[in-house]
């Protein structure tokens, strides 16, 4: 309330004030003042030295003075040198109603703040100080305030058990110690007392007391000694030892409790793509023209317009950072940079005498008229093609039973489109895609669509209406070879107690071969192996929220996420960490290469990020 006073009155004061400028009472009229506001400081102190002569004179036309903080001069004033005083204006916010300035209060030497206290203590019109702001609008207070209220980093599993044996072994140290102070004294006072008989004096009262204070140095002297103050210091020099000798690996360690904790790991969440494969891609089976291919077929196989569309849609429908290098020694494999699976794409050219540089030449990046670049949700990548007639093409390719689910037309034997049912996709699903994934083959499918040069352009920003309506050309499977290191891997983890889980992005056929090839599922083994939106459809209730308890159950049992997007993969560390079924919490590591694992990675209490 006080506050609300002090600026009713000091509103008052100006209002006041411009009603006199109005009433032409004052030197100055509202129309200079108004100027001399649009003026920045050091100009407006040159337009009062010449209008004015200095300060002084426009203060004595305002019937004020320099030194008082609530005149109209004043709030003119932000911040610039008076002779070899500098004027520090203090915020106060004033709304005039004609909306003229913003005004502020100052604070200057000579007798400044004594004026603005004794102006305070007769009509409460000055303003108090307040507290300096810091860059963000919070001040100091409330700053130290919200860091005190941050959550502290949790321990590792060895700096808990580690605080644990410091505790046991002070409470042990201070038994001891109690006992050892306890046992000297009993025997000084036996001894001297009952054994040897002698009275207590009162001339050998320091004495006596000395030998206790001894007794005392002796026992606070094995407490100290019990103190395993070396232990952290042994400890942190062990982990250090540990992360030079893991750099040896080619393992870089950033922080050194990591150490530790990967060697306390329950549960592994792995990558596939690149952390249990090699990440080295390369097309072994194609779907073209009606007709399954179990190698790859040649290229005269393959009618000329398929091919033609299979070329373009391929080499521009990759990002052009994506290639394929000639082999840096003699007889090596080429050399791919960029996307893996877009380079097994290009290979499939190369392997198809076909050059997609060529291609590139003829229609460089910058005359790409539209992309829709992967994500993790969508499943595909699109790239629109404006041709001289007017007309637009837009190249897809994706997830094969995404991308299909969009196709309405296939191209037919004689490479023509022709009419794809439902029961057609349904059919290539069962004999194409399905025993492609059976072999932990990664499967793609390519897809086009033309709009017509007659037609209004279509709204590009709107994807769903876009990508949809497609032709489909092709459905390839990849091939990524397993690590040869990693089924050895997998098995001294689950004999030291380690359960290996795989979360991928891939077809849940696909994910399920590559889990049997690298020991992850075994034979006779009770598991789960789930899609995304099953386990997202398991785990939350009927309002959407996900609820521990249904974790609870599903974890356990699970060996391969298939289809999951970065949030499934989040969802699922999260779960088994704050897991309370077992009587020790689990300690989770994740591994993986790509931007999509960087949630896990971090949530993780150790991440293992490939490169």
């Amino acid at each position: 309330m006080g506050d609300m006073a002090n600026n009713s009155v000091a509103y008052s004061g100006v209002k006041n004030a411009v009603k006199e400028a109005n009433h032409g009472e004052f030197g100055v009229t509202l129309a200079e003042l108004r100027s001399l506001m649009e003026l920045r400081a050091t100009d407006a102190l040159h337009k009062i030295q010449e209008c004015y002569g200095d300060v002084q004179g426009i203060c004595t036309k305002l019937k004020t003075s320099p030194n008082e903080g609530k005149t109209i001069f004043t709030l003119l004033l932000r911040k610039f040198h008076l002779g070899n005083t500098s004027v520090k204006l203090v915020c106060l916010s004033l709304f005039v109603k004609h909306n003229l300035f913003s005004s502020l209060t100052g604070k200057k030497q000579d007798g400044a703040v004594e004026n603005r206290n004794k102006a305070k203590a007769q009509d409460g019109a000055a303003m108090e100080m307040q507290p300096l702001k810091s860059e963000d609008g919070v001040d100091g207070d409330e700053k130290d305030k919200k860091r005190s209220n941050l959550p502290k980093k949790e321990k590792s599993v060895l700096q808990g058990k580690l605080t644990k044996l410091a505790v046991q072994i002070g409470k042990a140290g201070l038994l001891m110690s109690a006992i050892t102070v306890i046992i000297l004294v009993l025997y000084f006072v036996i001894d001297t007392f009952w054994v040897q008989k002698r009275p207590w004096l009162a001339e050998c009262t320091p004495i006596y007391i000395q030998y206790f204070v001894k007794f005392f140095i002796i026992g606070v002297t094995v407490l100290v000694v019990a103190v395993p103050e070396g232990l952290p210091l042994a400890v942190t020099i062990s982990l250090a030892y540990s992360v030079k000798k893991m750099m040896r690996d080619n393992n870089l360690v950033r922080h050194l409790d990591a150490c530790e904790t990967m060697g306390n790991a329950t549960a592994i969440c792995s990558d596939k793509t690149g952390t249990l494969t090699m990440n080295r891609m390369t097309v072994v089976q194609a779907y073209i023209s009606e007709k399954h291919y179990k190698k790859i077929p040649a290229p005269e196989a393959i009618p000329e317009n398929i091919m033609t569309y299979l070329v373009t849609g391929i080499s521009v429908n990759c990002a052009y950072t994506s290639k394929i290098l000639p082999p840096e020694k003699e007889g090596g494999l080429p050399r791919h940079v960029g996307n893996k699976t877009e380079c097994a794409l290009l290979g499939f050219l190369l392997d198809l005498k076909r050059d997609y540089q060529d291609v590139r030449n003829e229609i460089p990046e910058e005359k790409l008229h539209k992309v829709y670049t992967f994500n993790s949700v969508r499943k595909s990548m699109s790239t629109v093609l404006k041709n001289s007639d007017g007309s637009f093409r837009i190249f897809s390719k994706g997830a094969s039973e995404i991308v299909l689910k969009k196709c309405f037309k296939i191209l037919s034997a004689d490479g023509e489109p022709k009419v794809f049912r439902p029961r057609d996709r349904d059919d290539i699903v069962k004999t194409v895609i399905e025993p492609m994934a059976s072999e932990g083959l990664r499967t793609i499918c390519l897809a086009f669509r033309d709009f017509p040069a007659g037609e209004p352009e279509p709204e590009w920003d709107n994807e769903n209406d876009i990508v949809t309506g497609l032709t489909c050309i092709a459905v390839v499977g990849i091939e990524d070879p397993v690590r040869p290191e990693v089924p050895d891997a997998i098995k001294k983890c689950q004999r030291a107690g380690i359960t290996v889980r795989m979360v991928t992005g891939d077809n849940i056929n696909t994910a399920r071969a590559i889990a049997l090839k690298c020991g992850i599922l075994n034979p006779g083994e009770d598991f789960l192996c789930l899609e995304g939106k099953d386990f997202n459809r398991r785990i939350r209730n009927e309002k959407g929220e996900i609820e521990q308890e249904r974790i609870d159950k599903i974890w356990p049992k699970l060996r391969v996420l298939a289809r999951s997007s970065p949030t499934d993969k989040h969802t699922l560390v999260k779960g088994i960490i704050d897991s309370t079924i077992f009587d020790q919490r689990q300690v989770v590591a994740v591994t993986g290469d790509g931007t999509n694992d960087g949630p896990a990675l971090k949530k993780a209490d150790v991440g293992f990020a490939m490169v």
